[in-house]
């Protein structure tokens, strides 16, 4: 397989942050967004398997709960800790080793017989998922400049893909073979990527490494987002949006289980097949973002995801209804995901891994805001409060889109020259 490594990369002039470019293949940038994919799956297997998790280990339901808690908190941890590495280490090395150690998680996991291993190895799957930021940000820097936004577009609808398809994979799985076995073919998957990955990806950067100690790689994070408005902005953009996405997500199985629908958690979990929409609007928005049309592409994908909660408050009377504002949202959210993660990168190439984990910690803050709140809320006020809270988020993130538009400057490097971002972002 080194042999083939010819047929899919070829060396270019040096680019970006990576010394050397490579001009990736489809199949290369294919093989990015599927272990993408694989791997933030893991964060959301084991919503649709709480009950059945807690009656075979005897977990309280608040024990059973912090399952989830456990591994967004993992995961929060991994991208500020974690995905900063890429910028100071070989990042073949890094995801390969993060994937060997995200497939020993996950047999923890799938072995656990008492609730305290279960949790110490959910913690660590959470931890070692973020791998995800560390194939984005590697997939940015191998990309041309010209073509970033098309091949984070296409990254991303893996990411997209594997979060919609995970809740309804793991029913699937675990109706056929038990819980156990979710994880158990998920450690086997992750190896597998982890030995193609180490085939495949390039071996050396001739760029030299930036010479920060691990204690300043964490400060510089912090230091990016003091020097950078647009990194600001964007990163609040993240959140507004997330925090529409979770609202949605979290609760939308509260309505549905009941009348009129009373659906079952297996169909509840396959209306994650409509939100796969949203992987076309990722490699749209990348198209869009290389033709230099970031801004534009943000103001109409926040329009749209306001628009969303419209139909989406209707759920109750029509199912047609809610389907049609799944796909407006999806579509919404990745589109400016996408643009975000473009923007950011060509701020500092060099500093991408950095950029990308720490934007992505407001994707976790927006997305545990959104859970918390919309749960609550539908306890006391019903669906109807859960939309308006949904569009309040979105309707927020196209004000501060509307008010910001012409005053923040874009990065040079990911506009197409004579865009409408070749001066703003």
């Amino acid at each position: 397989m080194p042999g083939n490594r010819a047929a899919v990369t070829r060396r270019t002039e040096a680019r970006g942050g990576e010394g050397p470019g490579f001009v990736l293949s489809r199949g290369v940038v294919i093989l990015f967004a599927v272990a993408c994919g694989a791997a933030v799956a893991n964060v959301y297997f084991s919503q649709p398997l709480l009950v059945t998790m807690g009656h075979d280990l005897a977990m309280s339901p608040a024990l059973v709960g912090s399952v989830v808690t456990l591994t967004h908190v993992g995961y929060g941890l991994g991208l500020f800790f974690l995905v900063p590495l890429g910028d100071v280490a070989n990042r073949r090395r890094l995801i390969v080793a993060q994937l060997l150690l995200l497939v020993v998680a996950l047999a923890v996991v799938a072995a656990a017989r008492t609730a305290a291993v279960l949790l110490a190895g959910m913690a660590a799957t959470g931890l070692l998922a973020v791998v995800t930021q560390t194939l984005v940000a590697f997939a940015a820097s191998l990309a041309p400049p010209a073509g970033r936004g098309r091949v984070v577009g296409l990254v991303t609808s893996g990411v997209v893909t594997g979060i919609l398809l995970a809740r309804t994979a793991s029913g699937l799985i675990a109706d056929l073979a038990g819980w156990r076995s979710v994880y158990l073919a998920s450690a086997s998957l992750t190896a597998l990527l982890a030995l193609v990955l180490y085939r495949v990806l390039p071996r050396h950067s001739e760029a030299p490494p930036t010479t920060l100690r691990y204690g300043q790689l964490l400060r510089s994070t912090l230091s990016l987002f003091a020097r950078e408005r647009l990194l600001r902005l964007r990163a609040l953009f993240c959140l507004l949006i997330f925090a529409a996405f979770s609202t949605l997500w979290s609760s939308i199985a509260l309505p549905l289980s009941e009348a009129p629908y009373f659906l079952s958690h297996s169909a509840i979990g396959a209306l994650g097949l409509i939100g796969v929409a949203g992987a076309l609007a990722a490699t749209v928005a990348g198209r869009l973002n290389d033709r230099g049309l970031s801004r534009r592409t943000t103001g109409i994908a926040l329009a749209l995801l306001a628009v969303s909660w419209l139909p989406l408050a209707y759920t109750r009377s029509s199912l047609w209804a809610l389907f049609a504002g799944v796909i407006l949202l999806d579509l919404a959210v990745q589109a400016v995901h996408v643009t975000n993660q473009t923007l950011i990168y060509a701020l500092h190439p060099d500093a991408g891994s950095r950029l990308i984990g720490g934007y992505m910690v407001f994707y976790s803050v927006g997305s545990a805001t959104g859970a918390i709140a919309a749960t609550s809320l539908y306890t006391v006020a019903g669906w109807g409060a859960v939309c308006a809270l949904g569009a309040t988020f979105s309707c927020l993130g196209l004000v501060l889109w509307a008010f910001t538009r012409h005053s923040t400057p874009g990065p040079a490097a990911g506009a197409t020259p004579g865009g409408e971002d070749a001066v703003r972002g």
